[in-house]
This record gives C-alpha cells, structure tokens and sequence, in this order.
C-alpha cells in the first residue's frame, strides 16, 4: 500500500534527502498554454467568456449572472445545520484571535532631530479570495481567506468557489454559509482559472483585485503563475502533504490515521513517515491496512498512499529524521516523538508544524487557530503559510526637516556623484542655496 524508503547507513553527508523523499508530479507549466488562453479569452470578452468555461468545466451557473444574490448567501445560513454553524463560529474565534496577535503595528523609528521614518503597514484595497469546490466542499478555506483579510483591514473583499451541478449552478451552500457568518456578500459562482482571470482583469460585475488568495488544482496554480505582476498572489499551491516523523514512543493508530486524513484530499496527496523504529514503520502498516478499506475515500486513499509522492522513509535516529523533514519542507509536519517540543523547536522548514499525539493536522485545517492555506512542494523552505501580513503592504513614510536634510545633505551629493546621477545631488543642494 505505501512503500519503503531506506536511508539507514547512508552517507549523510552527500545524500540529497530532498530527491531521496519524492513528491507528486505536478508540473505547472505543463498547464501555462491552456490556461493562457483562457486568461486571454476572459481578458478580452470578459463575462461571456466566463459562463462560457462555467459551463465546459462545471455544468453552468444560475442563469446568467456569476455573481450570487445576496438573499442567497443569506438563506444559506439560515439553513445551515447548527451543529457546523457551532463548528464554525468556534474556529472564527480561535483564529481571529490568533490574526489579530499577529497583526502587525506602524514601527516610527527618530534617526535625529527632526529626521523620522515610519515604517506603516497599510492593507490591500481589494483582494480575491478562491475557495476550492471539486473533491470536496473546502468550507473551511472560507474561513482561513477571509478572517485575516478582514483583520488586517482590507475593506472589498470577492470571493470566488465553483458552481455545483448538484447545487443548481451554485457554489455549494456550505461555503455560501460561511461567506454570510463572515460578512462576505460579493460571491462568484466561477471555478478554475476563469476564476483567477476574472479577479485579475474583472469580468462582469466583478471590478479586478489586487491580490489573489486560496488553493486550487493545477489550472488555478497555472493561472495565478501568469497574472502575477498583474496582480499579487499568496502561493502556487500544489497537492496537499504531510509528513511524520516518529520514534518508538508513538501510537501507530494514530499515525495511520494522520497519514489517511491527507491521502483522503486527493489522489495526488503526500504522506511521508519518517522513523527510526522499523517496529513502528510495520505497525503502522497493519494500521494502514485496518483503517483504509473502512473509509469512506478508501479508494482515492488508497491511489494516493500508492503513489510515488508517499512512503515510510526509515532512518538511523531522530537527528537523521530531522536532517530529512528540514529537507522535505512539508506543508504540514508532525511531530510524534519522545520530548516532541524539544525536537519541533529544531525544525527549521516546514507550513506548519505539530506538536504531540494530540495535535493531529486536521486540528489545524479547522480549530487550532492556525491558518491552513500553507506552501506546499518543499516551498516551506522559502515560503510562508497564508496570514495578515499577506494582505498588508509596508510604505516607508519619511519626514525630515530641513535641519535634518542638512546634517546629511554632504553625503547625498558624495553618494549620487559616485553613481553618476548628478541630478540627485542638485535636488539636495537646491534646498541651501542663497
């Protein structure tokens, strides 16, 4: 079902542990040309061109129009079965309060008398947000989209999800609720990378943005590629993953089960464990064996386990281990072994990582306050989850006074003659003549 990778022995000084641990082939560009010409087809005609796709790859919308009715968003709610509005409500809490811990607050530094700079963070005017709606309704990116765009300020919020064919054209009444509890009542029934060209040329009654946000499959990956610039982007995300990494200590139930909650998203899904103990490695396999033909998704689980991108990576020790999950980069990495803080605390590459059997990753895809939307690919070794700061810009403010321009004018002229830019020099020595 998940096979065996054996570093034990190795060379680690000149393994690649990165190549060693392989992912799912997800090969963007090999999307760019199709996808450029439905960014090219929506730039040019617009709306037309969006029902258009609509209907090819989603079964068309509601009638003619891609925006929702307000009243529809609202009586998603209203219907909505109280024990997920609970589950929502709850997560909200828990991550508004963990975006606004973070936001981040004007830093005024005083270089001098008279000489100030500000460092101000102002948020995004109009951002774009995509919710996933293939596999499975992602409600839950709703939430993880939207609270910290709304608490970093940003004030013209569009959403975005697939229309359903089971749903009347509409995107699924689930994340039409959490659009409401959350305020958000500029809604597109528009899915793929006619979703990303519309929120970076507007189409229809939907005026452009200025950053995307959200997940998606190859072709939303592919077509925030080619409209960045045009418009700012959070990721190119690609299929989700997980990694583990174990000791003797840990509770093979409960590996497994991690394991099968990422294998469960998609066939292309990545579960790596990583372990010294081969007597955990073989329980976890009988686990495998016991809990997938018991799930629900027990045949894309099964491709996805089977798949290149997974396996059980046996290593000498933890120190090892750790030398492969750094390696790795997961988008999600959990941590199951003795003194699991201790070993967290020297991960340096990772979306998002968790501490303990009882910080599973489905915790954080919806209540632990964390943010879900997380680089994925081996990214995390450059890149970071979604969060506030994502929706704000730094504009460095600069107020000095003409005593202040003075103690420093003599360099500036040094400094632009050096870089051959005389004109810079007079801007500055303009300012003291008689």
């Amino acid at each position: 079902m998940i096979r065996p990778i054996d570093l034990r022995g190795a060379d680690r000084s000149t393994l690649d542990y990165r190549a060693a641990v392989p992912r799912a082939d997800f090969d963007v560009e090999a999307a760019v040309p199709a996808v450029h010409d439905i960014l090219e087809a929506v730039r040019t005609r617009g709306v037309e061109a969006v029902l258009e796709y609509n209907e090819r790859f989603d079964g068309g919308t509601a009638g003619d129009d891609i925006r929702v009715p307000e009243a529809t968003i609202a009586a998603a709610l209203e219907a909505l079965d109280p024990d997920i509005r609970a589950g929502l409500e709850e997560s909200v809490r828990r991550l508004r309060a963990t975006c606004a811990a973070e936001l981040e607050h004007d830093v005024v530094t005083d270089l001098g008398p008279g000489a100030r700079v500000v460092h101000r963070k102002v948020p995004v005017d109009r951002v774009g947000l995509y919710v996933p709606g293939g596999l499975a309704p992602l409600v839950s990116s709703v939430l993880m989209n939207v609270v910290p765009a709304q608490t970093a300020g940003v004030t013209s919020i569009a959403l975005s999800s697939p229309p359903q064919r089971d749903h009347g054209g509409l995107p699924h009444p689930t994340i039409l609720a959490a659009c409401a509890l959350l305020g958000v009542t500029e809604v597109y029934a528009v899915g793929g990378a006619q979703a990303i060209a519309m929120f970076a040329h507007g189409a229809g009654p939907c005026r452009r943005v200025d950053l995307v946000t959200g997940p998606g499959n190859i072709y939303v990956a592919a077509a925030k590629r080619l409209v960045r610039g045009l418009v700012g982007i959070d990721s190119e995300a690609g299929p989700t993953e997980v990694a583990v990494l174990a000791d003797d200590t840990a509770d093979a139930v409960y590996v497994a089960a991690d394991l099968i909650s990422q294998a469960e998203h998609d066939p292309m899904a990545g579960a790596v464990l990583v372990t010294p103990s081969e007597t955990l490695a073989e329980a976890v396999l009988a686990e495998l064996e016991r809990q997938v033909p018991t799930a629900k998704h027990s045949e894309r689980i099964q491709v996805a386990l089977a798949g290149r991108q997974s396996g059980v990576v046996l290593v000498d020790d933890v120190d090892q281990g750790l030398d492969v999950v750094n390696a790795y980069a997961a988008e999600h990495l959990e941590i199951h072994t003795a003194d699991a803080a201790a070993v967290a605390a020297r991960v340096r590459n990772a979306g998002a990582i968790f501490v303990g059997p009882h910080a599973p990753v489905s915790l954080g895809d919806y209540c632990a306050g964390s943010n879900h939307v997380l680089p994925t690919g081996g990214c995390a070794c450059h890149s970071s989850g979604l969060s506030v700061r994502a929706f704000l810009r730094s504009v460095h403010v600069v107020d000095y006074t003409r005593e202040a321009l003075a103690e420093v004018a003599d360099h500036v002229v040094t400094l632009a003659e050096a870089e051959d830019l005389p004109g810079h020099g007079a801007a500055v020595r303009v300012r003291f003549e008689p």
